[in-house]
């Protein structure tokens, strides 16, 4: 597989701004799983960046553990934590014009719950997933590489889809023909088994098992309002028919997997056993630090997080200094909370309650919850994404209004 540098994905980010992503889309967002390789053992030694996100006036810092912690949690420090995720996902948009699983995947998929809180999401952001989406649902053919079957661009449909169905959810309220089409284009990129699998160097979270990827699509069938209901074209109910079949038998392929059948449970209830239920229940339980924290890296073996795993990432990981005993993470913290919360756990539960307190406690002055990059040691995109998560984990245990502008 070819090797890239930061600069060389900066250069292709800008050139397909200028030729548009969407107009190529269909044949060359494969290059992404390409373009996100760093050279062996250099996963920490790219050239620091001075800025996470840039474009026009939005400046935003690289996340840092030495920024100070926030000195009062509340209503204005949530506000910035909604601000930085709309500055990341427009800067994202104006400068790479790519639909992605740490900022723009995120941002759509998570920020349109909550327009009553924080204004309607970004109109320009989903515009932009939108012009992406192929104008014509075309059949996609099988590839293979290192031994691994694949299909192109699946990681890139699957998020693309999740956020159109989720706006179509909290704005639209009815599925639009441009989901649809997304839809049915990523059904399209669907393994014979039924799973979609995500080929190319893992990004913990949200590129790793091919179970998330394929619980990612199934969130979005149940997203599109009225989409499952009304389905009639036979071909396409045989498809959504195997994939529920997959999610249901698939056997996990480490505790992240075995957690997630909780989300699994709370999106398709009919797919999860109680048995499956109460144990990644007790599982979840179990993991919780003294601290009232979680850890990702306590879900996985580090080899064992994605069928192909660079030396690059493995040592990265291996040279944490938590490496040993690995501290609590900010994502992990909030997608636990989530997994209670959405599991019908009430919000007063110790479990929850400590966990809350520990991202009060851990949230920074610009608003963000920080945590290292389990892939790369530069832009720490995974602070998007936990912050994403930090905020929903707020939501769901009714916390979120307090940060209301009206």
């Amino acid at each position: 597989m070819s090797v890239v540098t930061v600069a060389t994905l900066r250069a292709w980010c800008t050139t397909t701004r200028r030729t548009s992503l969407r107009a190529v889309g269909r044949t060359s967002v494969a290059a992404l799983a390409t373009l996100v390789m760093v050279a062996p053992g250099n996963a920490q030694d790219q050239a620091k960046p001075a800025f996470q996100y840039q474009s026009g006036d939005i400046r935003v810092s690289v996340p840092s553990a030495a920024e100070p912690r926030v000195k009062r949690f509340g209503p204005e420090s949530l506000r910035l934590a909604a601000k930085y995720l709309e500055d990341g996902a427009l800067s994202w948009v104006r400068e790479k014009s790519c639909v992605n699983c740490h900022t723009t995947g995120p941002y759509l998929a998570e920020r349109t719950a909550w327009t009553k809180q924080f204004g309607k999401p970004s109109a320009e952001v989903h515009a932009d997933f939108v012009d992406s989406v192929p104008k014509e649902v075309a059949s996609v053919k099988e590839t293979e590489e290192n031994g691994h079957k694949h299909y192109p661009n699946t990681f890139y449909s699957v998020w693309r889809s999740l956020g159109l169905a989720e706006w179509d959810r909290h704005l639209a309220e009815k599925t639009s023909e441009p989901t649809d089409r997304s839809l049915r284009d990523m059904f399209e990129r669907q393994s014979e088994n039924g799973a979609f699998v995500s080929h190319g160097e893992v990004e913990i979270p949200h590129i790793t098992t091919d179970f998330e990827l394929t619980l990612q699509a199934a969130r979005a069938t149940c997203a599109a309002p009225g989409w499952l209901a009304g389905l009639k074209d036979k071909a396409l109910l045989a498809r959504v028919a195997k994939m529920k079949e997959w999610l249901r038998r698939c056997a996990p392929k480490n505790d992240f997997d075995r957690i997630l059948k909780l989300q699994l449970a709370h999106y398709l209830p009919e797919l999860v056993l109680q048995s499956e239920r109460e144990q990644a229940l007790a599982l979840l339980t179990s993991l919780q630090h003294s601290d009232g924290g979680w850890s990702t890296r306590d879900l996985s073996p580090i080899n064992d997080w994605h069928f192909e795993m660079s030396p690059a990432v493995l040592n990265l990981l291996k040279n944490l200094p938590d490496a040993d005993r690995p501290e609590s993470d900010s994502y992990m913290t909030a997608l636990a909370i989530v997994l209670f919360r959405q599991s019908n756990v009430p919000a007063a539960d110790a479990r929850i309650q400590r966990g809350l307190a520990w991202l009060r406690r851990e949230q920074r002055e610009s608003g963000r919850w920080w945590m290292h990059s389990l892939y790369r040691g530069n832009f720490h995109y995974i602070t998007y994404i936990a912050t994403a998560q930090a905020l929903k984990a707020f939501d769901l245990c009714g916390e979120l209004p307090t940060a209301s502008t009206n």
